[in-house]
């Protein structure tokens, strides 16, 4: 098994396993929280699937197969383009709805739900395919093999055409740079309101830092910030390589997916999408490492096969 196969197993088995944790709402999440956090791994997992195994890896395991065939491939890539923007916008209502639920109490009680956090995944997922459905036709083959169009290649007029341009630039602008403005600017007004918060309640609690350890509310807000910070900090690192690709082909003669390994764009263009899928199984381990909950049903699923196995073996 090579190093590629065995982190795409792992990164898939992770998402997996953040799925079964987490639908067994046992990490003392809120419904609400527990809903994003769901979809978004959800989205994560979707994306594995369609770039890294049915796309990335297709031509070394399967390179005759129906999926190389241009209107297969066409498809393929468009549901990735789909998960990529669910998972991305899912960070983004994410990262609102703790906002809300931190900065504005007068709202977190009619926000903050589990129907309007199903509404607002709902409201993602459509607006992802709606946004997405005009990939599927910026692809033609790159080879006709006994009159069988296989694979796919970006079409020339996608970059001429004023019709292509403008979808090309409000994509851009929709993801990730819409995005990575929104998260950056949620994140930074939460912060602030904590950090004042955290001080008028040290005040209020006699004028010094001393038992803020034990203070449940300050506790419960230092794990936000945890855990909103990293969610959000992992995506904008694991994203700004494609974001400068994309923001290069806007400016330059540059091209999307040529087949030039050699050439620097192209280095780059591949290396983002590396990091790109990468970001789509870091959660899992965010959530562990910030979340105790998250961890201990983490063990406890994972050593109930083992014990299983033990107490097999013993009875044999």
């Amino acid at each position: 098994m090579s190093v590629l196969t065995f982190r795409i197993y792992f990164a898939f088995a992770a998402n997996l396993l953040a799925i079964v944790i987490l639908c067994r709402g046992n990490c003392g999440l809120s419904k609400c929280i527990t809903r994003y956090l769901l979809s978004m791994a959800v989205a994560d997992l979707m994306v594995l699937i369609f770039e890294v195994i049915l796309y990335e890896i297709k031509d070394s395991y399967f390179p005759y197969s129906f999926l190389n065939y241009t209107p297969v491939c066409s498809l393929n890539l468009t549901l990735l383009f789909v998960s990529l923007d669910c998972s991305v916008w899912l960070t983004v209502v994410f990262t609102f709805d703790r906002f809300i639920a931190i900065c504005a109490q007068t709202l977190r009680a009619k926000y903050c739900t589990e129907k309007i956090a199903a509404l607002a995944v709902a409201v993602v997922s459509f607006s992802s395919v709606l946004e997405n459905s005009a990939v599927y036709l910026i692809y033609e083959p790159r080879d006709i093999i006994d009159k069988i169009p296989w694979s796919c290649s970006v079409k020339s007029s996608f970059y001429t055409l004023p019709i292509w341009a403008t979808y090309l630039w409000l994509d851009t602008i929709l993801t990730p740079l819409l995005p990575f403005v929104l998260i950056v600017l949620f994140n930074a007004l939460t912060i602030r309101h904590i950090v004042l918060a955290n001080r008028v309640r040290s005040v209020l609690r006699g004028g010094n830092n001393i038992g803020n350890d034990t203070d449940p509310e300050m506790a419960n807000r230092k794990k936000s910030i945890t855990l909103l910070i990293s969610i959000s900090g992992s995506f904008i690192l694991l994203w700004v390589v494609i974001f400068v690709c994309f923001v290069t082909v806007q400016f330059t003669d540059t091209q999307f997916l040529k087949s030039d390994y050699n050439d620097p764009f192209t280095i780059a263009e591949q290396t983002g999408y590396m990091l790109r899928c990468l970001s789509s199984c870091t959660n899992t381990f965010i959530y562990a490492v910030s979340q105790s909950k998250f961890r201990n049903e983490m063990k406890t699923i994972i050593k109930r096969p083992l014990e299983l196995f033990g107490h097999m073996k013993k009875e044999k």
